[in-house]
Protein backbone atom coordinates (compact mmCIF):
# COMPACT_ATOMS: atom_id res chain seq x y z
CA UNK A 1 0.00 0.00 0.00
CA UNK A 2 1.64 3.22 -1.19
CA UNK A 3 0.11 6.03 0.86
CA UNK A 4 0.91 9.56 -0.26
CA UNK A 5 0.65 12.76 1.79
CA UNK A 6 0.64 16.53 1.28
CA UNK A 7 0.75 19.31 3.86
CA UNK A 8 -1.20 22.51 3.22
CA UNK A 9 -2.63 25.57 4.95
CA UNK A 10 -5.80 24.92 6.92
CA UNK A 11 -7.36 28.02 5.32
CA UNK A 12 -7.79 25.93 2.16
CA UNK A 13 -9.75 23.13 3.84
CA UNK A 14 -12.93 24.04 1.96
CA UNK A 15 -11.26 22.78 -1.26
CA UNK A 16 -10.82 19.23 0.10
CA UNK A 17 -13.14 16.45 -1.09
CA UNK A 18 -12.82 13.93 1.73
CA UNK A 19 -14.36 11.22 -0.46
CA UNK A 20 -11.05 11.18 -2.36
CA UNK A 21 -8.83 10.83 0.74
CA UNK A 22 -8.10 8.43 3.58
CA UNK A 23 -9.21 11.17 6.01
CA UNK A 24 -12.91 10.73 6.74
CA UNK A 25 -13.88 14.31 7.59
CA UNK A 26 -12.72 17.72 8.78
CA UNK A 27 -13.25 16.43 12.33
CA UNK A 28 -10.53 13.80 11.97
CA UNK A 29 -7.81 16.07 10.54
CA UNK A 30 -4.59 16.52 12.44
CA UNK A 31 -3.45 20.13 12.72
CA UNK A 32 -0.04 21.52 13.57
CA UNK A 33 0.35 23.10 17.02
CA UNK A 34 -0.84 26.56 16.00
CA UNK A 35 -3.71 25.23 13.88
CA UNK A 36 -2.48 26.74 10.61
CA UNK A 37 -1.49 23.57 8.71
CA UNK A 38 -2.90 20.12 8.14
CA UNK A 39 -2.32 17.21 5.78
CA UNK A 40 -4.27 14.69 3.79
CA UNK A 41 -3.37 11.21 2.62
CA UNK A 42 -4.49 8.98 -0.22
CA UNK A 43 -3.66 5.83 -2.13
CA UNK A 44 -3.29 5.69 -5.90
CA UNK A 45 -4.17 8.60 -8.17
CA UNK A 46 -3.76 12.12 -6.81
CA UNK A 47 -7.15 13.50 -5.73
CA UNK A 48 -8.54 15.97 -8.26
CA UNK A 49 -8.79 18.85 -5.77
CA UNK A 50 -5.06 18.76 -4.90
CA UNK A 51 -4.22 20.91 -7.94
CA UNK A 52 -6.41 23.68 -6.45
CA UNK A 53 -4.40 23.85 -3.20
CA UNK A 54 -2.11 26.86 -3.55
CA UNK A 55 -0.16 26.14 -0.36
CA UNK A 56 0.40 22.42 -0.94
CA UNK A 57 3.74 20.84 -0.23
CA UNK A 58 5.48 18.28 -2.35
CA UNK A 59 4.07 14.76 -2.13
CA UNK A 60 5.55 12.80 0.76
CA UNK A 61 5.71 9.08 1.43
CA UNK A 62 5.10 7.53 4.85
CA UNK A 63 8.70 7.78 6.05
CA UNK A 64 8.95 11.42 5.02
CA UNK A 65 5.69 12.52 6.67
CA UNK A 66 6.70 10.83 9.93
CA UNK A 67 9.87 12.94 10.00
CA UNK A 68 7.80 16.09 9.46
CA UNK A 69 5.30 15.15 12.16
CA UNK A 70 8.14 14.67 14.66
CA UNK A 71 9.17 18.31 14.26
CA UNK A 72 8.29 20.80 17.06
CA UNK A 73 5.71 22.47 14.78
CA UNK A 74 3.66 19.26 14.86
CA UNK A 75 4.49 17.58 18.15
CA UNK A 76 3.84 18.59 21.72
CA UNK A 77 6.32 17.59 24.44
CA UNK A 78 4.92 15.19 27.01
CA UNK A 79 4.09 16.99 30.24
CA UNK A 80 6.70 16.52 32.93
CA UNK A 81 9.64 16.04 30.60
CA UNK A 82 12.49 18.47 30.26
CA UNK A 83 14.55 19.42 27.26
CA UNK A 84 18.33 19.24 27.41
Amino acid sequence: MDIKYIVFNYTEIDKVNFDETLITSIDTLRLNNDGTKTFIKWIGEEPTFVSELVSKSIIYNNEEILIILEQPEWSTPISGTTEN
